[in-house]
């Protein structure tokens, strides 16, 4: 009996522990990461330099645009754990509920003024409104938003990650633009089966 409760804690903690070290940027093992084919002794600055954010975010249908520099955009970032996003909000518009599985955030008001949130596991909200010159912290994976409630300025920020590559599950679209069953929708948000398509829709 003691044995088999030794062999079940002994798995449950190597479950635990791959899931941890999965969960995580790989860790270095060198002074950065070469790229595949690439002769370390002929990189330079240019490699740890990033020029995509000189003609700022692109503008969206939506009011936000968005610049994301991560591994996949900057391959210098392979094995840093930090990423980060131009964010540029147009006046009245709103980064929707959203979280990212890889990483925390912490974000900095270049300019304008931006209220956000983020909710605990227990349906706690924190929210603020910031100015130009503040920060705030969304912890990895907790849902959180940013809104430019000014009608007539934008806003302007930029997101720190920690991770290379933090990911982002948009709500709204993972929930209604996915192959979620409507009967699960409806049954988990307590709406008929008609909210549930005027919500789908919305998400094309």
């Amino acid at each position: 009996m003691a044995s088999s409760l030794a062999s079940l804690a002994a798995a449950a903690f190597a479950l635990l522990f791959l899931a941890t070290v999965q969960a995580a940027d790989p860790e270095l093992v060198s002074d950065f990461a070469v790229p595949d084919g690439a002769d370390e002794s002929k990189l330079d600055g240019v490699f740890f330099t990033y020029t995509g954010l000189r003609d700022g975010a692109p503008s969206s249908t939506t009011g936000l645009g968005r610049k994301q520099v991560s591994v996949k955009e900057f391959p210098a970032l392979d094995g840093m754990g930090v990423s980060m996003e131009l964010l540029d909000f147009a006046p009245n518009s709103v980064n929707v509920p959203h979280h990212h599985p890889r990483g925390g955030e912490i974000l900095f008001v270049v300019d304008g003024s931006l209220t956000v949130g983020t909710v605990n596991s227990n349906g706690k909200l924190y929210k603020n409104v910031l100015q130009k010159g503040d920060v705030f912290v969304f912890p990895k994976g907790l849902p959180h938003y940013q809104a430019n409630f000014d009608k007539a300025n934008k806003a302007v920020a930029v997101s720190a990650f920690g991770s290379s590559s933090a990911g982002t599950v948009a709500l709204p679209k993972n929930l209604f633009g996915s192959n979620i069953p409507d009967e699960v929708l409806t049954k988990a948000f307590k709406i008929s089966a008609d909210i549930v398509q005027q919500l789908r829709s919305a998400q094309n």
